[in-house]
């Protein structure tokens, strides 16, 4: 099937779909200017060793990973960045009625800046904009940790407990939380079409929601730069910028 066909194809399930899932990825906020961790040009694939940073077990182990981690969360693109032309596609797919939720591996908040309810925007992954105490579970608005790393703390700790902080997101090593989990799969079996974007399928369990959606009888479309494992339980392939291939999916 040529990529034209692919893509009328592609229209056609989801015009005809009543309840859609997505499941989204990093692949969606490039177009924002928040790089992706394993494309041509991601973070880790740049810098293999920041993927260190995203590991529970190394930062729990060293004070001088935390400090990187806290720099980097000064410098995160994700505090300026603004919604994208495929973010909208979303937005645009719940006013219709047909978006049921958006599965998100992202950390950024930027469905809900586009417009998508925040109570349909289930984050598998957590949120940047909170720290979270790995002692106590103390959460905090973000900022507030940040102030306190640029007044001079280079490795600030809870200011309850005096427990070690992180972000509010699941590093490697580290459970999801259960009740979204258990969200996630309950409204990946439920759809009639999964709609999985920018994402390269790979981590898990967040990957396996798109076979469970398919096991459960679910049309899938994969829209994703290269190749992903669920490739042959798609419907539908689309590669191409996300920015341009999900607006004409709508």
């Amino acid at each position: 099937m040529d990529t034209a066909e692919e893509l009328r194809h592609a229209r056609e399930l989801v015009a005809g779909a009543g309840r859609i899932v997505a499941m989204t990825g990093a692949g969606i906020s490039t177009d924002s200017g928040i790089p992706d961790f394993r494309g041509p040009n991601g973070v880790w694939t740049k810098d293999p060793a920041a993927e260190k940073l995203s590991n529970l077990q190394a930062y729990v182990g060293s004070k001088e990973v935390r400090e990187q981690s806290w720099q980097a969360r000064t410098r995160h693109p994700g505090w300026e960045a603004r919604p994208n032309a495929a973010h909208q596609v979303f937005v645009d797919l719940e006013r219709q009625g047909r978006l049921s939720a958006i599965i998100t591996q992202n950390i950024d908040g930027l469905h809900q800046k586009a417009g998508s309810a925040p109570d349909r925007v289930i984050e598998l992954h957590g949120t940047m904009f909170e720290t979270e105490c790995l002692g106590c579970a103390d959460r905090r608005d973000m900022r507030e940790t940040l102030a306190r790393v640029r007044a001079g703390e280079t490795d600030p700790p809870c200011e309850l407990c005096g427990g070690i902080l992180k972000s509010a997101t699941i590093s490697f090593g580290q459970a999801l939380d259960a009740d979204v989990l258990e969200r996630a799969r309950a409204e990946a079996v439920s759809c009639d079409l999964m709609l999985a974007a920018g994402t390269s399928l790979t981590v898990h369990p967040a990957a396996g929601l798109v076979g469970l959606a398919a096991s459960a009888g679910a049309t899938v479309i994969v829209c994703n730069a290269s190749e992903t494992p669920y490739d042959a339980q798609a419907a539908a392939v689309l590669r191409g910028p996300l920015g341009q291939v999900l607006p004409a999916l709508v």
